[in-house]
């Protein structure tokens, strides 16, 4: 029996194309290693005609940031009744917007860091709250727009309120949370694994961080108490649900032990779209879990439908 017609999704015209290139392409190698007819989209804003005139069976959605896991393109998918990957219009939208998500995990009884979202213009040369705390993009991934401002600087970064920055006008202010960044996934119901992530020459996890090679390194399983391993588990799965995703995604927390063992823990968002080379993060830990490659992005086609 002839395995499905996979439409790999990728590029696209978001900040984040060459990642989306990267994982896309990586994709693509593997699904047709595991037996399916792939035919590789560089989505453009024809892509509904494109799809509609291909008609593949599965929609495998490797893009990355607005347009791709923002709710648009799984509106166009649901609007041409194409089975579509990861998660729905309305979870995409949810998670994408970093003040809406937050709210829902904080009614869900997730902890989260204090925050407000503000127009970065209104931020001036007066601190919008005490440092150290962190200025980020409301709507952005792959940490682009990321700032963070230590206890020591007399004034906020001037590059936010300067016609150099480019990721929109309203920024969310957020209290920094020191500590060890971790992450999980989770695969349909189930939290897979937790990684320490550790940036290797950076001051946080930033874009170089995750896509230049040798840029951090990853520890997995993280070396942390059961308890607290078991606890991530718990919240990632919570917040998956919560928000209402489907199929692959990946929850990012910070880790505060400098005091104790049971110090802080903060979930600070879930990517619905996280990255999907051999190498990435979700492989990473799925393969610890005894999920290859291949077994894993089968498993997100099969897992593919519309009214996510």
């Amino acid at each position: 029996m002839s395995k499905k017609h996979v439409a790999v999704l990728l590029g696209g015209f978001s900040s984040e194309r060459p990642v989306s290139l990267s994982s896309g392409n990586s994709c693509a190698d593997a699904l047709e290693a595991e037996g399916y007819r792939v035919t590789r989209v560089d989505v453009t804003r024809d892509v509904g005609r494109v799809l509609s005139e291909l008609k593949p069976d599965v929609a495998f959605n490797a893009l990355h940031g607005p347009f791709g896991e923002d709710g648009t393109i799984q509106g166009v998918l649901e609007y041409l009744e194409i089975p579509y990957t990861h998660s729905g219009v309305l979870a995409s939208a949810l998670a994408m917007n970093k003040e809406l998500s937050k709210k829902i995990a904080k009614l869900a009884g997730i902890p989260v860091a204090e925050s407000k979202v503000m127009s970065r213009f209104s931020i001036g040369n007066k601190h919008p709250m005490k440092p150290p705390y962190v200025v980020k993009p409301v709507n952005e991934g792959s940490s682009f727009g990321v700032v963070i401002v230590k206890e020591d600087q007399s004034h906020p970064p001037q590059v936010i309120g300067s016609a150099e920055w480019k990721y929109g006008d309203a920024v969310m202010v957020e209290r920094y949370i020191h500590g060890r960044e971790l992450t999980c996934a989770v695969m349909g119901d189930v939290a897979l694994g937790v990684t320490e992530i550790i940036p290797t020459g950076h001051s946080f996890y930033d874009y170089d961080s995750k896509y230049v090679p040798g840029g951090s390194k990853h520890v997995c399983p993280a070396k942390i108490s059961l308890n607290i391993y078991q606890k991530i588990q718990t919240l990632a799965l919570k917040a998956h649900q919560a928000i209402g995703c489907r199929g692959v995604t990946r929850s990012d927390f910070r880790y505060d032990d400098r005091h104790s063992e049971n110090g802080e823990l903060i979930w600070l968002e879930v990517n619905t779209q996280p990255g999907m080379t051999p190498t990435s993060l979700v492989p990473e830990i799925a393969a610890e879990a005894g999920h290859s490659f291949g077994e894993l992005l089968s498993w997100m086609v099969e897992d593919a439908s519309c009214s996510r």
